[in-house]
């Protein structure tokens, strides 16, 4: 009887994580007050939105497939998952952080689809996090340097404190990653609970090898997400000259990663906000900058949640 009561929790548990997710997709999409006046009069002046729109779709899902790949790499020293099995990992983590706070949601839809190791696959999550926040950090420091360079009005002495924070963040990054296992080993000597050591130790069984692999897979990532914001921005006919485009595509995807995302808007909202600040000098619609933004995150968030749902019902919440 107990068995039977613990399925039962456990199916209704799934049913109630579905329409919660479902009902919430449209609370977000009713809510997104546009002026299609204008963005219909800017689409008008593209010549051939489709190849825009089409090339922004078909990266979508090589956007995710590099984040599987970096995925399964880092999970090479817990289990042989395979890059299918990897892939429905990541989606079913995409779905469940569409609505959970922080990394929890990712982190819970990538270990409740392995069936062995989870605490250790703990750690191997955040070590993956941390690789994509570090990738974004050094590029974005690299964005805002060439930001201040193109705008003077922004080159504050605020601007280039902040521009040292972001080097000297990027190089402590490069410091961690050489001395990352004796500090781990020290952390294991000085932490009296065994059981959140478990969730770091994994950090300090990679190879250099397997490191670098994995910032490949997360800087390949992160390359061909910020080529599908160019293209949302083709798409609704803002054409910023490549460099001025690419500074801003890094230094929205530097705050977004930056900001801790405290509600259920995930990183809509606060992607959305500093588009409007980063491309502000450059005088295009506001309706217009949105609905780009907008169309990034439906391509690139709320697909891969859509599709994530289906791996979310197969997640088993018991391990072996």
């Amino acid at each position: 009887m107990s068995l039977k009561l613990s399925k039962k929790i456990i199916v209704w548990g799934k049913i109630v994580v579905l329409v919660v997710l479902v009902a919430y997709i449209a609370h977000v999409i009713r809510n997104q007050n546009f002026n299609w006046g204008v963005v219909q009069q800017q689409v008008r002046t593209v010549r051939q939105p489709g190849k825009w729109a089409i090339a922004l779709l078909l990266l979508t899902p090589v956007n995710w497939g590099f984040e599987a790949l970096k995925w399964q790499i880092l999970l090479q020293r817990l289990d042989r998952v395979t890059f299918w099995s990897a892939y429905q990992g990541v989606l079913a983590g995409v779905s469940l952080g569409f609505a959970l706070p922080a990394q929890l949601g990712d982190t819970a839809g990538r270990v409740l689809s392995l069936r062995t190791n989870r605490a250790s696959a703990v750690g191997a999550s955040l070590v993956s996090g941390g690789m994509q926040f570090y990738v974004a950090l050094v590029f974005g420091a690299f964005a805002w340097m060439h930001h201040l360079a193109s705008l003077p009005d922004r080159n504050t002495s605020a601007g280039r404190l902040l521009l040292a924070v972001l080097l000297i963040l990027s190089a402590l990054g490069i410091v961690f990653g050489m001395i990352r296992r004796p500090l781990i080993g020290w952390l294991e000597r000085k932490v009296r609970n065994r059981t959140f050591a478990t969730y770091w130790t994994i950090a300090g069984q990679y190879t250099n090898q397997e490191i670098g692999w994995a910032l490949m897979a997360a800087t390949l990532r992160y390359v061909i997400f910020s080529t599908q914001f160019y293209l949302a921005l083709r798409l609704l006919g803002i054409d910023l000259p490549l460099d001025i485009a690419a500074s801003g595509i890094g230094l929205v995807f530097l705050v977004k990663t930056m900001t801790p995302a405290f509600n259920l808007l995930s990183d809509l909202g606060v992607r959305e906000a500093a588009s409007l600040w980063v491309f502000a000098p450059f005088a295009i619609p506001a309706p217009v900058l949105l609905m780009a933004t907008l169309t990034l995150w439906l391509t690139n968030v709320l697909m891969p949640v859509l599709v994530g749902l289906i791996w979310v019902w197969k997640l088993k919440w018991t391990a072996e």
